[in-house]
């Protein structure tokens, strides 16, 4: 009970709303068609969709189509499902409390627990940061021949950008990340169709084979693939972001945003579903059916799509996406490390000087990597990233799922019985696997 006191002061408190004067900024049409309403609320989703879609999944959706065709389709698509979910329990705490995550968990733990899910918090932003600047640097190289220590550097310029859009509203925030998203879908729509893939052996793919659970090297592809799609700073950005929304606050108003934010959410991650699985599919193609099974790295693929194919303009289309995939996570990334320092602080940075603490970190080891092992040391930090994220997804799934299931801090809006249920099996499989995918790392 003192707990719940606590948290009820604290909301009445803290007169800072998560994004400060972005929140409840956006306007939506009381009344109209549905559509009407969903394109108003239409935006979170996809900037959520943007961590699906980063630089750090795509070396292990290459090399799962790479080494085992279209198989690993089918854990793609139940990670995506897995997402979903999580991604809606996100929106209904911020839309049923006024909260985004961090401060939900500032309000309920104590100081000591609090501050650290903050730097662990941190270290993961800090690590999906790493990874874009890897991507971004990488793309850079191939495209105009920019040199990967130079390129790593460069995307430090990116603080420019973002002020700039952010000093334009969240809606002009929201239409640069769909745009981009709008460049990645059709870079890897006309590569699909360039491979030309066996839509019969794309729907087999769909379904679970035996061999993802016999086959070692499956296996830990497939705890990979499930390792790196849910990104935990997501969960923070969506119980926040969807709150920018201007939404009457109270039950009806709620219930309605809630409809239209997991309708939203749904549709946008149902995108990033076919950008992984056409990197997946494109991999399967052919790389697996040209026989060259070995192919792991993004470099590596970029190489031989054109020669594979036949087609000079595949490896550009694939470069102009990864680096599209680059610029859209710097935008999330930063705005997730924007509200996780104010949410678990109440400190709040400049945004050009959160934005350049954030890059400099990772551009540091990314230098420094290059310097010493040359570019192959890249890709093994970008393993590494993904793991420090693995180790935090814990730390955001299981406040979540335990502030949603807790009808005196949720309300009305509580989840039900089944849907808790769903919420805590998915997040023990998750971390189940992610501990599993983390050990063997190590071990390995």
């Amino acid at each position: 009970m003192q707990r719940e006191q606590a948290w009820r002061f604290a909301r009445e408190a803290d007169e800072q709303p998560s994004l400060g004067r972005m929140n409840a900024s956006v306007p939506v049409p009381l009344r109209g068609s549905w559509l009407r309403r969903l394109l108003a609320f239409a935006g979170p989703g996809y900037m959520v969709s943007v961590g699906y879609m980063d630089p750090g999944n795509w070396a292990t959706d290459i090399a799962g189509g790479a080494q085992f065709g279209y198989t690993l389709l089918s854990v793609i698509l139940l990670s995506n499902l897995m997402a979903i979910v999580l991604q809606a329990l996100a929106a209904r705490l911020g839309i049923a409390t006024g909260r985004d995550l961090a401060q939900a968990c500032r309000d309920h733990y104590s100081k000591p627990v609090s501050v650290t899910l903050w730097l662990v918090c941190e270290a993961a932003i800090i690590a999906c940061d790493l990874a874009e600047v890897i991507g971004t640097a990488i793309a850079l190289k191939l495209l105009f021949g920019i040199p990967l220590l130079i390129g790593a550097t460069v995307t430090a310029l990116d603080v420019f950008l973002i002020l700039l859009l952010m000093s334009r509203g969240f809606r002009a925030l929201e239409a640069f990340v769909i745009a981009l998203l709008t460049v990645i879908f059709a870079c890897f729509g006309i590569q699909i169709a360039l491979a030309a893939p066996s839509l019969q052996a794309v729907l087999g793919g769909f379904l679970p084979s035996p061999e993802i659970v016999t086959n070692p090297a499956a296996l830990y592809l497939a705890i990979g693939i499930i390792g790196a799609t849910v990104m935990p700073h997501n969960l923070y950005l969506h119980s926040s972001i969807v709150q920018t929304r201007a939404y009457a606050r109270d039950e009806e108003g709620r219930r309605s945003a809630l409809r239209f934010a997991v309708a939203d959410s749904t549709v946008a991650l149902m995108l990033a579903l076919f950008v992984n699985a056409s990197i997946l599919i494109m991999a399967a193609t052919v790389f697996h059916g040209g026989g060259r099974t070995d192919v792991q790295e993004i470099e590596q693929a970029y190489d031989l799509l054109s020669p594979l194919l036949g087609v000079g303009i595949a490896s550009t289309l694939f470069a102009v996406a990864l680096l599209a995939s680059g610029l859209n996570s710097t935008v999330t990334a930063t705005l997730a490390g924007q509200i996780v320092m104010e949410g678990f602080l109440r400190l709040r940075l400049p945004d050009w000087a959160r934005r350049l603490l954030t890059r400099g970190i990772a551009i540091v080891p990314v230098v420094a990597v290059t310097a010493v092992y040359g570019e192959q040391g890249t890709a093994r930090l970008l393993v590494l990233s993904q793991v420090v994220l693995s180790m935090q997804l814990p730390f955001a799934i299981i406040p979540l799922v335990q502030f949603v299931s807790d009808r005196r801090k949720m309300g009305a809006l509580v989840i039900p019985a089944w849907l808790r249920l769903l919420s805590w099996a998915i997040a023990g499989l998750i971390v189940a696997l992610n501990l599993k995918l983390l050990a063997e790392t190590v071990l390995a």
